[in-house]
């Protein structure tokens, strides 16, 4: 099991507002808060999402945070796209992942690939 992870931004202030209306619908709440290094962000008992301040340029990550319900993740990719993130797929199921994969894909201001998914429901038939 991951502890936790830490995602490279360059921009505290930035990154901080975008991450805390990106993960609110995913049931993160800020936990921790070094101003200008890093923000840890908590779900349930464990800060486990962290955003942390690179000097050098950011080679951007991609990482996945499962939510509670097919709105949840609808919900983070509305509330990231209005903070500044970029669309990088809307929320949908993604048949070559599997029938039950729903996901939805963004870019954070330092081009990071954040994706919110959900495994509760099966996608309608073709």
């Amino acid at each position: 099991m991951i502890e936790h992870v830490s995602v490279p931004v360059s921009d505290y202030k930035k990154s901080k507002r975008f991450y805390l209306a990106a993960l609110k619908p995913l049931d993160y709440v800020l936990q921790r808060d070094y101003p200008a290094e890093a923000a840890g962000f908590c779900e349930g008992d464990s800060t486990s999402f962290w955003i942390v301040v690179k000097q050098r340029k950011v080679q951007p990550i991609h990482v996945a945070l499962r939510g509670p319900s097919k709105r949840s993740v609808q919900r983070f990719y509305a509330q990231a796209l209005k903070a500044g993130g970029k669309d990088n797929g809307g929320p949908g199921f993604r048949r070559q992942y599997g029938d039950d994969y729903y996901a939805a894909f963004v870019l954070d201001p330092d081009g990071n690939n954040i994706e919110a998914c959900f495994f509760g429901e099966t996608a309608p038939p073709e």
